[in-house]
């Protein structure tokens, strides 16, 4: 983007942008960052901070058009989300209905790749069990800020346990389960051993806008205005499963 007032503005509004963006990341640190915001513990206070920092930064966007730019693409890590995201969809099947005395959280991750968006949620029981729940988005564009999001289906994965960590009382449990699978007819059994699909077919959906992106940060806001924050974790990747060039979310007709 071009600054008017020459080199030497250019330069301060850029060293303006990388300090608020360092002031954002140091919010959500301060904060307690993404498992105190999803179990209630971020306060009043360090709320109002995060957002605060949030419309600093949004100010200073450098992409005029993100709903077709390339950093859009790639994995993504949520920090901050409002009530309408899909993050606040998985966060809440896993997070709440697990005690956090034995629940830990670890993430949530979002990639976007050729027009759609998976959302992963990873919560980890008893350090043994881990559990992870991914949702599956189509994201349509609307104009250069405005995106359309549906929900095209969620997928509850078997958990996965780790034998070694596994408290002694748990493990002939484990055993009785493992032999009443292999009871099972081999379709289900299989079916049951992938995991769970439940196919959304667009049942929800939700305009969102783009009021910030750049290579390291993507800050989106829903119809009510609620932000969420992602944060970069790596760019674009090829598929190997094929030799066809990445598809472009297509461009909206104005």
């Amino acid at each position: 983007a071009q600054f008017q007032g020459g080199p030497a503005a250019s330069y301060a509004r850029e060293m303006e942008r990388l300090s608020a963006k360092e002031s954002l990341l140091l919010a959500f640190r301060d904060s307690g960052g993404f498992e105190s915001f999803v179990s209630g513990k971020t306060t009043e206070m360090q709320k109002i901070d995060v957002n605060e920092r949030i419309v600093g930064l949004e100010r200073l966007n450098p992409t005029p058009r993100p709903t077709t730019s390339p950093y859009l693409e790639g994995r993504w890590n949520i920090e901050w989300f409002g009530d309408s995201s899909p993050g606040t969809f998985a966060s809440k099947l896993l997070f709440e209905r697990s005690p956090t005395s034995v629940a830990h959280f670890t993430g949530l991750d979002v990639v976007i790749r050729d027009g759609y968006c998976k959302i992963s949620s990873n919560v980890k029981l008893l350090n043994t069990i881990q559990n992870r729940f991914v949702l599956t988005t189509q994201l349509s564009v609307e104009g250069p800020i405005r995106m359309k999001e549906e929900y095209v289906e969620a997928f509850l994965e078997t958990p996965k346990i780790s034998e070694e960590t596994l408290p002694e009382q748990l493990k002939g449990l484990l055993g009785q389960t493992a032999g009443a699978l292999q009871q099972l007819p081999a379709s289900i059994r299989d079916a049951v051993s992938e995991g769970v699909k439940l196919p959304l077919n667009g049942m929800y959906q939700r305009l969102f806008m783009i009021s910030y992106l750049d290579e390291e940060i993507l800050i989106i806001r829903d119809a009510a205005g609620a932000p969420d924050v992602l944060t970069k974790l790596e760019g674009p990747q090829p598929n190997p499963m094929e030799n066809t060039p990445d598809v472009v979310i297509p461009e909206y007709q104005s």
